[in-house]
């Protein structure tokens, strides 16, 4: 998208009379800190803000407005064809990225209608006064806003015409009184033309939760305080969920609610998240419908300075170069040197545990080797660790040597050990890292010795720098390793394959990496003499303002994935994605470093990669981890099934994969492919049947993924 063409429209739109803003580039996220509010027609302020935001989208206040917001192209409403007659003939139409439409009306004078979502039919939502809208040309993930085929693009908005009788009396509907509920129990009209008693639209167990924090952000918009949200949710949820929820839990989601700022981001956030809460979560797994993101993209994997310098000599040297492992050597090695030295805004350090994975003989060791080289120059070798001996040998390390990079080969020996719970040492392991992970910015207390007093160690990095085989790590994972934290806090990624390999890769380490390793060897902040090893005051590394925005919106995103997982009853997703936020710090401020280490600062650029690092990382270990991760021996079974025939569709769609062909793959017992056919085959996740093949017409048992979206594991 040429950024002229959105300050050109934004201007347009102004001249014509409309209120604009600035949304954060690539979201319907409003920029400016009251949102929508502060919506201008000045033309001063609008170039102001693009000048600033050169890619914001742009939205319009919906005041004045009518505008009706159908999701989807394959949305019914309004069923009628002279009602839907009526709304293709509008003055102005705009196609939004996902197929659906926005249909723009002038508001009548005197009318009470509100915004509203769901109400005025499933899928259809409305926007008036109090609301906005997203215009084109701006653009989002799916794609772009466009006006519709017809218009008058130099005014696209015109003469808004009056809405159609019709639409008005729905919504007179919706504003009444019975509308929205008596005390008496009335008889209602629901938008699909049915009739009830009470009850408006009921709302599924899984969605209520998503149901009422919509409700409460829509309140909290419109100015409604804690005490007003909390009143009116207790009747919402009386009237309209079942089972209801206890008034402690509705009084935790206004109160969470009423932290927003009165502005459309968190009903932003809220909407969104209830739209993707529509299928039942009774009838799928949680996040079994969520897409592949597949490997980490390679634009992910650069990050300028000392970084990629680090990255293209591991590259340059290495028998069969490997991208994701040079990367995460070079990143892990910034980690542990900046570590103690440089904090950010929050508090937060550069402590990281990243995992690669790579099959034999792709070169896991090369980037290990050109770390311990680099630190060996800068005279830091007594900063590596490589095996964990203990949980308390993990303690003693970090006592002499605070800041330590530890680089562990077939890690998942650790992790299998402790996902099966037979292992105490190996769990006192995991427990001491997950310790000294987030002791990073304070003090952690070591245990009592015999004839010693307590010892402490200020504000520990530990840096950890594993590699496992693919196969062997998803075969380690088990629901206790999702949810017991450690997972949440790995950065996992995975390799594409053996590189082409070539010879004569012997080269000296550039002067500018040692010179850098060096400068951070001796670079003490904010004290002097013996005690700034010991107790360092690291420098606070700044941020933009612009970095703070981007940021926000890391964290909102997060914050509607955790609310999502947490209505669905999905620990191993609240885990992961309540720390994706500090991971996007912790690499923003990595990459800050990374570019300038005199004089770093966290800019947009740093925030946006970090950002959109965790997020494919946080989704793809989602995504991998509930294809692989076992409850049971039996769980473990009933995965591998799904996976076969995963494959097959892959290969051939939906036919239909003979059993034998199965049986090859899984050689287990009769009994043992029995049951697990039947859980599936009453989980509606895979079909069976026998059909006749052949020349001689035998019988056979054929298996397939169950066809219905959304309801099947194995599907990417």
């Amino acid at each position: 998208m040429n950024p002229d063409h959105l300050l050109a429209a934004a201007l347009r739109y102004a001249e014509l009379g409309y209120r604009v803003f600035p949304c954060i580039p690539g979201t319907k996220h409003p920029i400016t800190q009251h949102g929508f509010h502060d919506a201008v027609t000045d033309p001063a302020q609008i170039e102001r803000w693009w000048a600033r935001h050169p890619r914001a989208n742009v939205g319009i206040a919906a005041e004045g407005m009518l505008v009706v917001d159908i999701d989807g192209a394959d949305n019914p409403w309004p069923g009628d064809p002279e009602r839907a007659a009526d709304l293709a003939g509008a003055g102005a139409i705009a196609l939004t990225p996902r197929g659906g439409r926005h249909y723009l009306f002038r508001r009548p004078e005197g009318k009470g209608w509100k915004c509203s979502t769901g109400r005025l039919a499933l899928g259809v939502d409305v926007r008036t006064d109090g609301g906005y809208i997203v215009a084109a040309p701006s653009e989002i993930e799916e794609g772009s806003y466009r006006w519709g085929e017809g218009l008058d693009l130099d005014d696209p908005l015109g003469q808004l015409p009056d809405p159609p009788a019709w639409l008005a009396a729905e919504l007179d509907a919706l504003a009444s009184p019975e509308r929205n509920g008596s005390a008496h129990g009335s008889p209602v009209t629901h938008a699909n033309g049915t009739a009830g008693h009470g009850k408006v639209n009921p709302i599924p167990v899984g969605q209520r939760n998503a149901t009422l924090a919509r409700l409460a952000g829509t309140m909290r918009r419109v100015g409604m305080e804690f005490s007003e949200i909390a009143a009116a949710l207790h009747q919402t949820n009386r009237r309209r969920c079942e089972p209801e929820l206890n008034e402690r839990e509705v009084d935790r989601i206004a109160e969470s609610i009423a932290r927003y700022p009165p502005d459309e981001v968190s009903v932003a956030l809220a909407e969104d998240q209830y739209r993707q809460m529509q299928a039942d979560p009774d009838e799928s797994e949680p996040g079994a419908d969520a897409p592949d993101p597949g490997p980490i993209p390679d634009e992910l994997l650069r990050v300028p300075g000392f970084i990629d310098e680090v990255m293209r000599y591991t590259l340059d040297t290495a028998p069969y170069p490997e991208p994701v492992l040079a990367f995460a050597g070079s990143l892990t090695l910034q980690a542990l040197l900046a570590g103690r030295k440089v904090r950010d805004a929050m508090d937060n350090r550069t402590n990281l545990y990243v995992l690669s994975l790579a099959n034999s003989g792709v070169g896991k060791d090369h980037a290990r080797k050109v770390n311990a080289r680099i630190l060996y120059e800068a005279g830091l070798a007594d900063c590596l660790g490589t095996s964990f001996a203990s949980g308390e040998g993990i303690e003693d390390r970090l006592f002499v040597q605070p800041a330590t990079l530890f680089q562990v080969d077939e890690i998942d020996g650790l992790l299998m050990r402790v996902g099966q719970a037979r292992d105490a040492r190996h769990e006192a392991i995991v427990s001491m890292l997950l310790q000294m992970y987030s002791s990073a910015s304070s003090i952690y207390v070591m245990r009592a010795k015999a004839n010693q007093e307590r010892t402490v160690i200020d504000q520990p990095c530990l840096c950890l720098f594993g590699t496992a085989v693919p196969k062997h790590f998803y075969e380690s994972l088990s629901a206790r390793l999702m949810t017991n934290g450690f997972l949440a806090r790995l950065l996992i990624l995975e390799c594409r394959g053996r590189g082409v390999g070539r010879d004569d890769t012997e080269r000296p380490i550039p002067a500018s990496i040692l010179e850098a390793a060096r400068w951070w060897a001796d670079f003490r902040p904010g004290a002097s003499g013996n005690l700034a090893d010991w107790h360092p005051v690291p420098h606070r590394v700044p941020q933009t303002p612009d970095a703070e925005v981007v940021f926000r919106s890391v964290r909102e995103r997060a914050d509607v994935e955790y609310a999502r997982a947490e209505a669905q009853n999905d620990p191993a997703g609240m885990a992961i994605w309540a720390r994706a936020y500090e991971k996007a710090r912790r690499l923003a401020l990595l990459y800050a470093v990374s570019v300038c280490r005199d004089n770093p600062v966290v800019t947009p650029e740093a925030a946006t990669w970090a950002g959109a690092f965790v997020e494919h990382q946080t989704r793809r270990m989602l995504y991998m981890a509930r294809h692989h991760a076992c409850e049971s021996e039996f769980d473990g079974k009933r995965k591998r099934l799904l996976d076969v025939l995963d494959q097959w569709r892959r290969q051939h769609g939906d036919d239909w994969m003979p059993f034998w062909r199965i049986n090859r793959r899984l050689p287990w017992s009769n009994r043992e492919h029995e049951e697990v056919r039947d859980t599936l085959l009453h989980q509606r996740l895979i079909e069976s049947q026998v059909l006749t093949t052949g020349r001689r017409g035998r019988p056979g048992l054929f298996y397939r993924l169950a066809p219905t979206p959304g309801t099947t594991e194995g599907t990417a």
